[in-house]
């Protein structure tokens, strides 16, 4: 594109939810190398952390406000903005620019109650114009049957996820656990008895509360906090997967990447973003069958360590850049029009 075509985008660095790496400063760099964008980094949240961010004047006073989709306009306070890109908990108004708010956690949606916030929030924004995106077909089915959106207000575009070394010799079961507690508790049996009759070492990702329901098992002490996750995935020999689809399944597609085979416990979200690429199963007890299998069948490991890559390549950075870009252009487009 000619320089005519460039648009001054604004990225707020801030917006990360992804514990593997922060996915806005990853897709930043990449929005960066694209001649059609012009990028202007920025934070809603913190102080700039570099001489190449914009500051954002009253950022301190305002962001409160943003919270609720209220207080001044960012394209008012930022000169030139075409486009302001948001995926955190500010959600500033825009005065002409178009707003997109990437939303990548479902749980306050799923609270099921008119007066959450985050609904409030969101659906301030989608009236005064904002475009929501998700990172999967399903997660649009539920952000518009909660919010009661049009199709057009949301925007399926795959994210980022954050980068890791290839795994050599791993040799660890690694069980990342994101909503879906129950089911790992339903899983200790037969991980004690894979830990006593094979000797297999394993560990969970997942929140501090799993500190509690691991005492006493053969787990115990082996609870790796999130911020670790890309360190875990280094000595992983299978990975586990369980999530309920409230958060995109970020950790399953790193191991993928990393070149790790994966076992998910199948939802909508999982089918529809690792199917074809790791081993599905419908409950805890085929979750431990499929990784016998996949830990001993190194032909079925080599077949899912090849198919894995390629699906992790979707969500490149450089992929998820371009699918953004476009997105940019043609609400900017739709706008003059």
């Amino acid at each position: 594109m000619d320089s005519v075509s460039t648009l001054r985008v604004a990225l707020d660095l801030d917006g990360s939810l992804e514990y593997l790496a922060n996915s806005m400063a990853d897709l930043a760099q990449a929005l960066e190398r694209r001649s059609d964008l012009d990028l202007v980094r920025y934070r809603s949240r913190s102080a700039r952390q570099s001489p190449s961010e914009a500051t954002v004047p009253g950022r301190r006073l305002y962001e409160p406000l943003w919270r609720h989709s209220w207080g001044p306009p960012l394209d008012g306070l930022i000169e030139g903005l075409e486009v302001v890109h948001v995926a955190g908990v500010a959600t500033p108004p825009t005065r002409r620019a178009p707003l997109i708010i990437s939303v990548d956690d479902l749980r306050p949606l799923r609270r099921r109650r008119s007066d959450t916030q985050r609904v409030v929030q969101l659906a301030r924004a989608v009236r005064r114009g904002a475009t929501l995106v998700v990172a999967s077909h399903a997660a649009r089915h539920e952000v518009q049957s909660t919010l009661g959106l049009e199709r057009s207000e949301v925007v399926v575009v795959k994210p980022v996820v954050g980068h890791v070394s290839p795994t050599r010799d791993g040799s660890r079961l690694v069980i990342a656990v994101a909503g879906e507690t129950a089911r790992l508790v339903e899983m200790l049996p037969a991980l004690t008895t894979l830990h006593r009759e094979r000797h297999m070492e394993m560990d969970v990702v997942g929140s501090s509360t799993l500190q509690t329901l691991l005492a006493g098992t053969v787990l115990e002490g082996r609870l790796i906090p999130r911020s670790r996750a890309s360190d875990v995935l280094s000595r992983a020999r299978v990975v586990v997967s369980l999530t309920d689809g409230a958060r995109f399944p970020s950790f399953a597609v790193a191991a993928l990447a990393a070149g790790v085979p994966v076992v998910a416990l199948a939802s909508t979200t999982v089918r529809e973003v690792l199917s074809g690429s790791a081993e599905l199963v419908d409950s805890p007890g085929e979750a431990v069958e499929a990784v016998v299998e996949v830990w001993d069948d190194t032909p079925r490991r080599r077949i899912l360590t090849a198919a894995g890559v390629v699906r992790a390549g979707d969500y490149s950075a450089t992929s998820v850049a371009s699918a953004y870009a476009q997105l940019y252009h043609s609400l900017v487009e739709r706008v003059a029009s």
